[in-house]
């Protein structure tokens, strides 16, 4: 599978997760220890990327598009994509979002999660 492929698998079913307001499932794309940084103070694991998405409100819709994309190794990609935010009852917030995706065995997880508005 080409990296391109890979990256947008993940997004897609992070993205999928969100609409359908499943916290749990949003933090299975992520890895047991990765580094979560959204428009909160860090954290570190699932227990962390399920308690932000639960404070979500219902009717979140997350739509991106890649920027850029580098194979760190074997591994480890780099994804770097633009992401609208769009909910139900207010403004959609925009933001810039990198994540690191690492191979765990036969699937790619999110290692490294941060989100900016800059």
């Amino acid at each position: 599978m080409k990296d391109l492929d890979i990256l947008h698998s993940v997004l897609d079913q992070w993205k999928d997760a969100i609409v359908e307001h499943d916290p749990k499932r949003v933090a299975s794309y992520f890895t047991e220890d990765a580094i979560f940084q959204g428009l909160h103070p860090y954290g570190v694991g699932r227990d962390t990327v399920t308690e932000y998405y639960d404070s979500q409100p219902l009717g979140l819709s997350p739509s991106y598009r890649i920027l850029e994309l580098r194979r760190l190794s074997e591994d480890l990609i780099l994804g770097y994509a633009a992401v609208d935010f769009a909910f139900a009852d207010r403004p959609t917030l925009s933001v810039y979002l990198s994540v690191v995706l690492r191979r765990t065995g036969e699937s790619w997880l999110i290692y490294h999660y941060q989100v900016s508005r800059i």
